[in-house]
């Protein structure tokens, strides 16, 4: 089964977010760092986590008796599936829309702007080639 219509949940998302940082992570590693943020307890992680791998978000190494995990989608992937899918339903696939909102209500530092300018200005070079 391919994974690309795969909608993590937030909890999901949260484990997927700690995996993508830390790497191939025992679910005892993920969940003392979920607890960092909120109580979460250990059973809870693992029947997410097994989910997870029914649903082909993480692979499941079972060589030794803790079994790790590891991300089997990628952040980049991940996160541009749940930009478009955002962007789609709140903006009504409007990018501007977004940029907009985003800028109008964010204090852009001097950096960013930079930023931002030199992205349109690459993106500007791709489009007249």
């Amino acid at each position: 089964m391919k994974n690309d219509n795969i909608r993590p949940t937030e909890s999901e998302l949260e484990i997927l977010q700690i995996l993508w940082a830390q790497g191939p992570s025992s679910v005892r590693t993920v969940n003392e760092l979920l607890n960092e943020k909120r109580d979460v307890g250990y059973t809870t992680t693992l029947k997410i986590m097994q989910i997870m791998a029914d649903k082909h978000l993480v692979e499941r190494n079972t060589e030794s008796r803790t079994h790790i995990y590891e991300a089997s989608i990628s952040e980049e992937a991940t996160q541009q599936k749940l930009l478009d899918r955002f962007v789609d339903a709140t903006f009504r696939g409007s990018a501007m829309k977004l940029v907009m909102q985003a800028l109008g209500n964010h204090k852009a530092s001097k950096q960013e702007l930079e930023d931002i300018k030199a992205l349109i200005n690459s993106i500007e070079k791709k489009d007249n080639k």
